[in-house]
């Protein structure tokens, strides 16, 4: 397995990643400078910390790592100076979302092999702390929750991404290249569904099938 210190540098990515993305919801949304801060926390630890609570890893993460709360102060703040020269602000969020989901995927996935969980109980945290912060983002600016509408690909970029790591594992390939992968995989779903439109099908009022 990897060295713990690894994937606490993932961490820290997928924090500034999430900082970023949820500061820039808050920027577009008109909110004032509290707001972009709260809404920047909120995106970026909040998935962390219902894996670590699921784990029964108490103190959170965040609250025992100060590096956390500095990268998630310094990448909102980025976001604030550099706010004037970025015109497509959906297409950030987006971007560093989709970034994101990729990094805290891997170290969800990480933390469940570290306390010994089978594959899909891994998979199932690792999306859990790639979401979730998103979700919580999603309701606070009053954004349709991307995990549980189907205007995108979102949870499932994250599983697919577990999948492969795990796969390319029983192949017997090394780690360094399976985290990548994994990584790697989950931003390209998200990001090739999310160009081509593809939507998962749901079901209407009437009980019949939604396609597009």
């Amino acid at each position: 397995m990897l060295d713990f210190p690894f994937f606490s540098v993932l961490d820290l990515l997928g924090t500034a990643a999430f900082a970023v993305s949820g500061a820039s919801l808050a920027i577009s949304k008109k909110f004032d400078l509290f707001g972009v801060f709260v809404l920047a926390f909120v995106t970026a630890i909040c998935g962390g910390t219902v894996r670590d609570v699921i784990l029964g890893d108490t103190p959170v993460e965040w609250m025992s790592n100060s590096y956390l709360i500095a990268t998630i102060i310094g990448f909102a703040s980025l976001a604030l100076l550099f706010n004037p020269f970025i015109n497509k602000m959906k297409y950030v969020v987006y971007l560093f979302d989709a970034i994101g989901l990729g990094l805290f995927t891997m170290a969800g996935i990480q933390k469940g092999l570290s306390n010994e969980m089978n594959v899909f109980s891994c998979i199932l945290l690792g999306t859990i702390s790639a979401t979730f912060g998103g979700l919580l983002r999603d309701i606070i600016t009053g954004e349709q929750p991307m995990l549980l509408t189907r205007k995108e690909i979102y949870a499932l970029a994250c599983a697919g991404g577990g999948g492969v790591y795990f796969i390319l594992d029983a192949i017997g390939l090394a780690k360094e290249i399976n985290v990548i992968a994994c990584i790697v995989s989950v931003f390209l779903i998200r990001h090739i569904t999310f160009k081509l439109g593809v939507r998962l099908p749901g079901v209407d009022e009437n009980g019949k099938w939604i396609w597009k």
